[in-house]
């Protein structure tokens, strides 16, 4: 018996051993390799170079044309002709240039309107450079959603393809406009011309940032007047509101809004300029770079509630986080000579300790403006001179006393700033801590 069943078992191993092998062995037919590819089918494959002109048309509104200008350049001609928002288009060409289906439904459709294609919520007309002509329809959304279905013009075929596809084609005028009310790019803004409020204000970009022309020459904080530059160049219309997709005319509510501000930008296109208007909490703007008044962001708006002083610059010093080569400072009859060798701090043949050279220069270094007053500079008590720019920059303060503050001014400077008195006291009580550096082997 015990013989019989090493024998069964024996065969049943031989028998599951073939199994495995022709199973590991044998080729699928080709039929059923065909059924189960995932390839998706391609609706359309076109270079989006060779596309001269797209036309939108949703149903029941005006169709929205697109003409080809330049390589890269768009503008709508239909319903009216508006200059085209270049990174809008060239998204809308990327999806249409190779469009793929999820699947096919019907190889040939005989009822569209099952589909929703009899008439379609969208139709895109493409025009190519050789005059060929594609046109895509879209339809309803899949009963499962997601997916919407799809056909080209001449095609019996009727697809599915995914809803972002259409999405992504499926616009208006407004949402392909070129929303820019400056066309001038902000770094290649090199004058800037400020009427508000009843006072002028005049930049002008120099080497190392923005300069002061009017009222009168002073130093400008860059910072801030690249900031405000930035904001009034990237000014965008509003267009969300009207009456209508291509209707939305604030001309009314410009006119009757109260002045904010007028700002002429020079650059590399000429000059542009901007005017700026408030009705309520909304802002209003007028370019001359495109027709119309339009609704602008706040921070258009509110970006114009800076004054001559919000564009100076405070700082006394502009060797900024730059290592300075010399310092020279005087108080009454004690005086400080220091000059930098590579990384050491030297002062009369001394090697000074760099610690609190250092937090000289960090006290100097932070001396700001609170205000700039029109007099009170008297007699200098303290002044300090920074070379810094490998010796290029020479910046010499005089600081005197008034009061419970300091007023400061600038070697060969107009400008007054008023100092805190704390804070020219921070400078003093570094420089009296000032010590040498330890011994070598101490």
């Amino acid at each position: 018996m015990k013989f019989r069943g090493l024998i069964i078992a024996v065969a049943v191993l031989l028998v599951l051993g073939g199994l495995l092998y022709w199973s590991n062995h044998r080729k699928p037919p080709a039929q059923s390799v065909a059924a189960s590819s995932t390839t998706s089918p391609a609706i359309l494959k076109i270079d989006p170079s060779a596309i001269q002109q797209v036309t939108l048309t949703r149903k029941d509104n005006a169709p929205v044309t697109l003409d080809r200008q330049a390589a890269d350049a768009w503008r709508i001609t239909e319903p009216k002709p508006f200059n085209a928002d270049s990174d809008a288009v060239s998204g809308m060409l990327s999806t249409l240039s190779s469009l793929t289906a999820d699947r096919v439904v019907e190889d040939k459709a005989s009822d569209l309107r099952q589909y929703g294609l009899d008439r379609p919520s969208l139709q895109v007309q493409i025009e190519l450079k050789d005059h060929k002509e594609r046109q895509l329809l879209f339809g309803d959304d899949t009963p499962t959603g997601g997916d919407v279905y799809a056909m080209l013009q001449g095609d019996p075929k009727v697809y599915t393809v995914a809803g972002y596809n259409k999405t992504s084609v499926d616009k208006g005028a407004n949402d392909l406009r070129d929303k820019r009310l400056v066309t001038i790019a902000p770094d290649k803004v090199s004058r800037v011309d400020l009427r508000e409020k009843g006072e002028e204000i005049e930049f002008a970009r120099i080497k190392d940032g923005w300069q002061i022309l009017k009222p009168e020459p002073s130093r400008a904080d860059s910072f801030a007047v690249d900031e405000f530059v930035r904001t009034v160049a990237d000014a965008r219309m509003d267009l969300t509101g009207g009456s209508g997709e291509e209707k939305n005319q604030p001309a009314a509510e410009f006119a009757k809004a109260a002045p904010v501000a007028t700002i002429a930008l020079t650059g590399d296109q000429g000059t542009q300029t901007l005017t700026v208007r408030k009705d309520k909490q909304d802002y209003y703007a007028q370019s001359s770079a495109v027709e119309g008044a339009y609704k602008v962001g706040a921070n258009v708006g509110t970006s114009f509630d800076q004054g001559l002083d919000d564009f100076r610059n405070k700082k006394l010093f502009d060797f900024g986080f730059e290592e300075p080569s010399k310092i020279e400072l005087h108080q009454g009859a004690k005086s400080w000579f220091l000059s930098r060798s590579g990384n050491d701090w030297w002062s009369n043949g001394k090697k000074m300790d760099n610690s609190s050279v250092e937090a000289l220069v960090d006290s100097l270094r932070d001396l700001s403006a609170s205000s700039f007053p029109n007099s009170g500079f008297s007699s200098a008590d303290v002044d300090a001179t920074v070379t810094s720019s490998n010796g290029k920059r020479i910046e010499k303060v005089l600081i005197s006393k008034a009061g419970s503050n300091d007023i400061a001014k600038r070697e060969d400077e107009p400008e007054l700033y008023q100092l805190s008195a704390s804070a020219v006291d921070a400078v003093t009580r570094a420089a009296d801590a000032i010590k040498a550096a330890p011994a070598a082997g101490k």
